[in-house]
This record gives structure tokens, C-alpha cells and sequence, in this order.
């Protein structure tokens, strides 16, 4: 049988076009761009998408952000903050993602978690943390009294999912900053988990997870504790040991604050 007409590779195909985000076809039949550009008149160039949509999906660095801290400034409650993601248009990410994931759990909770970005399964469900890792961190959570479903708070710094789970680009996390920092003010916890690279990153300005982990910080006026993401705990279940340590200080300084 052809190649071309392999039942599985057209699977494979189709499957990795829906994972890219793809939801409906354009046309009924496929268009070959390089024929068609061969085929136009002599001097004529072919069509070019019109120099406002170019700049509205790519736009300076500078204004993204411009915009994106006005957008922020602008949420006056936590479903303004959504409501001000949803209309932001200047991160790519979105473009490709199913849903805009903002955050679960119970907001005002003593305890918030700013996790990294969405995967396949927070994608699909527009929910942060609720695969392999998500149900680990539940776990985690457990044995120290938390729960989602009570006293914990959680979002991710990017709320759409990157293409094949990339890390997150300078840039992106760049503008996705102003609403994380508003997130904070709006959910107004106790202390910050920061889980993984990405949140440190972001949150502190720091990198290096392995080293900061463990360590409290400051951020915006809370204090932070970044921690081993649960999907490096999954591959690296020797790590395990400084995540039990680390949940034991946060248990530490909720008591502390509590009495």
C-alpha cells in the first residue's frame, strides 16, 4: 500500500493536527500554495496578510507587555482577571491552545500554588494541575492537611498550553507577569508555593530550582517557597525526600502564622 495512504500514518497525522489545537478544516479540498504562486501573472506578488494583522499578532515586545499590565491593572476581581486573559491577544500561545486555563481550588485560600504552564490533560479540562502531576501534587498536599477542595488555591503562570509542553519563552513569560502579580493581590494568600523553573522565574526573577528550592523568599509582599515541580518528582523519585522536607516548612509557617 502507498505510504501517502497508510491508514496509520494519516492517523498519526490527523491526531498531531488536533493536538496542535486544529478543530476544522478551511476548505474541502487542499490548496497547493506553491502551484498557485507559480500560476499568477507575471509581476504580480502574491497576496501578503494585511500589515495591521501582522502587527496585532506580533507585536513589540514593549507594547505586549504595555498591554498587558493595563489589562491586568484593569481586573478588579478574580473573574475580571479571567475575563482580561481571555480578551488579551498578544501571547501566540493562545492561538494554539483548546482553553484558557486560570485556576482551581478555593480562592481567598491561606495556601496558592503558581505552578508552570498547562499540559495536555489541563488543556483539555481548562483546570491547572489535573494529570499524572496534578494528582500527585494532590497527594503531596494531603499529607500535610491541604486540598484543593478546602484550603488551596492554584494557578499556573502561563494559562494556555505551549506546543509539545516547550518551556515557556522569555517573552511570553514576559507578559504574563503583570497578571500573575495581580492574581496574587486578588487571591491575597498567606504564603506562595512556586512549583518548578518557570514560576521562580517569573514570580522571583530567579533560576535554578534545585538550588533555590527549600529556601523562602518574598514576593509582592508574600512569602514564597519554590519547590520541585511534581512532574520532575515523577521522574526523579530520589528528589522525593527534599519535596517531604519542603512541605513539612510550609506546614511549619502556616502553624506559625496561625498562632
Amino acid at each position: 500500500m502507498d505510504s501517502a495512504l497508510d491508514f496509520h500514518s494519516l492517523r498519526a497525522l490527523l491526531e498531531w493536527q488536533v493536538e496542535l489545537g486544529a478543530d476544522e478544516a478551511i476548505g474541502d479540498v487542499p490548496v497547493n500554495r506553491y502551484e498557485a504562486e507559480a500560476k499568477a501573472p507575471q509581476g504580480v506578488a502574491p497576496a501578503a496578510a494585511p500589515a495591521a494583522n501582522v502587527a496585532l499578532v506580533q507585536p513589540s515586545g514593549g507594547s505586549a507587555v504595555a498591554a498587558a499590565r493595563k489589562a491586568a491593572e484593569g481586573a478588579g476581581d478574580l473573574e475580571a482577571l479571567r475575563a482580561a486573559l481571555g480578551a488579551y491577544e498578544h501571547c501566540e500561545l493562545k492561538r494554539g491552545a483548546r482553553n484558557l486555563v486560570f485556576s482551581d481550588g478555593v480562592p481567598g485560600a491561606r495556601v496558592m500554588i503558581i505552578g508552570e504552564a498547562p499540559g495536555r490533560e489541563e488543556d483539555r479540562a481548562g483546570r491547572p494541575f489535573v494529570g499524572r502531576a496534578g494528582q500527585f501534587l494532590d497527594r503531596m498536599l494531603g499529607f500535610i492537611g491541604l486540598s484543593r477542595d478546602e484550603n488551596v488555591y492554584i494557578t499556573n503562570v502561563m494559562p494556555w498550553r505551549p506546543p509539545q509542553n516547550a518551556d515557556p519563552k522569555p517573552d511570553e513569560i514576559e507578559m504574563m507577569r503583570p497578571f500573575v502579580e495581580r492574581h496574587v493581590a486578588l487571591a491575597k494568600p498567606d504564603l506562595l508555593i512556586l512549583m518548578g523553573n518557570t514560576s521562580c522565574q517569573t514570580v522571583l526573577g530567579k533560576q535554578g530550582i534545585t538550588r533555590l528550592r527549600g529556601q523562602w523568599d518574598q514576593a509582592w509582599g508574600t512569602p514564597a517557597l519554590p519547590m520541585l515541580h511534581p512532574a520532575y518528582l515523577l521522574r526523579m523519585p530520589s528528589a522525593k525526600r527534599a519535596a517531604w522536607a519542603d512541605l513539612l516548612e510550609v506546614q511549619a509557617k502556616l502553624r506559625e502564622g496561625a498562632a
